[in-house]
């Protein structure tokens, strides 16, 4: 399938290296680059709004997805090609998975965490067939594969599905892996649809 549009996880904060925030502003960057769409948050702040206002400025299309109970709290960005108030954050992860033709997670704290792996279990159900990917800014992601390595270790996640992930610290190297059709997974169970999940 041929990526139009890619849907980025990534904090509402900056973080405490620069690397973060240079990492964010290189993704936004390249994804214009690339003429592909940013889908994400929707929000003005921290490593999400550095990324769509990079976009942005390199002359891409960003597309934001915000529940309007945050709307106030994130600061919703006002500048986006669209910006989607939805109702809830089930309503906000659903549309930004449709709206998306692969997943990047860069460095991001719980709701990070919590996108990323929504999408890695879908993946692994059958549900989608899109390729997902770390941007491993500063090797943030260094603990996550270590846990992923001990889950198989200790036999809670087979071996063929210990990377389910494409990792790269360069947002360039990463966009060319995913461009190329990375697919980790093939379904351990017979095709699910959202509603039976």
């Amino acid at each position: 399938m041929e990526l139009k549009s890619v849907c980025v996880f990534c904090g509402s904060r900056m973080g405490a290296r620069p690397e973060y925030l240079a990492g964010a502003r290189a993704l936004g960057a390249e994804l214009a680059r690339r003429g592909l769409t940013l889908v994400y948050g929707g929000t003005s702040v921290g490593l999400m709004g550095a990324m769509a206002d990079a976009a942005l400025v390199g002359g891409g299309k960003v597309v934001g997805i915000l529940p309007r109970v945050l709307s106030d709290r994130e600061l919703a960005h006002q500048g986006l090609t669209e910006l989607h108030l939805v109702d809830s954050m089930h309503t906000r992860k659903a549309m930004m998975a449709e709206r998306a033709d692969a997943f990047i997670a860069m460095p991001g704290g719980i709701g990070t965490f919590e996108e990323l792996f929504e999408v890695t279990t879908w993946a692994q159900l059958g549900i989608h067939h899109k390729p997902i990917g770390l941007l491993n800014v500063a090797n943030y992601y260094a603990p996550l594969l270590a846990m992923m390595k001990r889950a198989v270790d200790e036999g809670f996640i087979a071996e063929t599905r210990a990377q389910p992930f494409a990792c790269d610290p360069s947002p360039a190297s990463l966009l060319d892996t995913l461009q190329k059709g990375w697919q980790p997974l093939t379904p351990a169970t017979p095709a699910l649809s959202p509603e039976q999940t």
